[in-house]
């Protein structure tokens, strides 16, 4: 196996609804929000973690091709039989534990951070919202108030991602060459679905736009995720 180079892909995330990817509460304090979003610890601005991102567009992949079980357990190696063709594990990788023999996981998902440009600020500043919730006890008739706190819509955020291209069993990197399309695919799924909680009610619509990427000749490529048509796999069981 040998490390031949990366695709680099960049652009910008939309936030078509108020999103909530929820941080814990470092402290507590009179009038504090039950539910704040995660802020950088220095700039205290919103931002998106790789984790999550990568993480849901894991997600959507092992549902879109048959990965996840009608009992609702998600793909693992097991399932595969760590077959070097599983998408899944190729792409987003398998723990330690689990064992590899493809190598690493091939995409590298960094954090993505309010845009220089537009940083989706209100008229006071701030680059976030206070939505007034209720929960309903339907039974008694009564209503629990709570506080979510959002990045307001139309708020941008810049993402990167890098994907490694190895050469394995002397394949000249055709294999993961071959797999790339299933990352924008990934993107494509996600403005289907949502990012972050709450999605049922409204909130993590988003969209992808000045997406481009950057592939191992130095050609740069400009994608319409918009326009793309993912094709669905055969059922892995």
């Amino acid at each position: 196996m040998r490390l031949l180079g990366y695709y680099k892909i960049r652009g910008t995330i939309v936030c078509e609804t108020g999103l909530h990817i929820g941080g814990g509460n470092d402290v507590i304090e009179i009038g504090g929000l039950d539910n704040p979003v995660i802020r950088h610890p220095v700039t205290r601005e919103p931002y998106i973690p790789g984790s999550s991102l990568k993480g849901k567009m894991r997600s959507l992949l092992e549902m879109f091709t048959g990965a996840v079980n009608g009992k609702g357990q998600v793909h693992s190696p097991r399932d595969c039989g760590k077959k070097i063709s599983c998408p899944i594990c190729r792409i987003f990788g398998v723990s330690g534990a689990d064992g590899s023999t493809f190598g690493p996981g091939r995409l590298i998902v960094r954090d993505a951070r309010l845009s220089i440009n537009r940083k989706g600020r209100q008229d006071n500043g701030r680059t976030a919202e206070i939505k007034y919730e209720n929960v309903i006890n339907r039974i008694k008739g009564t209503a629990i108030p709570r506080q979510m706190e959002r990045v307001p819509a139309d708020t941008e955020f810049e993402f990167s991602m890098n994907y490694r291209v190895f050469s394995v069993n002397g394949d000249g990197g055709k294999g993961d060459r071959e797999l790339f399309g299933r990352v924008l695919d990934c993107l494509r799924l996600l403005e289907y679905d949502t990012l972050g909680g709450s999605g049922s009610r409204g909130y993590g619509q988003v969209s992808f736009a000045n997406v481009s990427y950057i592939d191992l000749e130095g050609e740069q490529h400009e994608v319409d995720i918009g326009s793309r048509q993912p094709a669905a796999a055969p059922e892995n069981r």
